[in-house]
């Protein structure tokens, strides 16, 4: 069977711009910004994953908000260090929570 995972690079520059709207070279300007990068085969075509397609259209709504390609990023790395903390503190209670378990379970705890 094959995976058709979200992370997979299965779209073209073609494709990926017919499902976001957005046109190529707009595709090639956020990916010189460093806001998408998609795949290269070994040709350099690019492939475009289901995830690259949600975060172009996650870009264009930014967009449509009124922010720049600055604000995007901005607001993109913003919510990258928000995702990463926030799993760091997920792991934090995890542990918290074990190490509480562990000392009631103790004898004597």
């Amino acid at each position: 069977m094959v995976d058709l995972g979200a992370d997979r690079a299965l779209f073209s520059i073609s494709v990926t711009s017919e499902l976001t709207e957005v046109n190529p070279q707009m595709l090639r300007v956020y990916e010189q910004k460093g806001l998408v990068a998609p795949y290269r085969t070994e040709g350099g075509t690019r492939r475009y994953s289901g995830q690259d397609v949600d975060r172009i259209r996650e870009i264009t709504t930014l967009l449509a908000a009124g922010l720049n390609l600055a604000g995007v990023e901005q607001v993109l790395h913003l919510r990258s260090e928000n995702d990463r903390l926030q799993g760091e503190i997920d792991r934090l209670r995890t542990r918290a929570r074990r190490s509480a378990a562990r000392g009631r379970a103790e004898p004597g705890g």
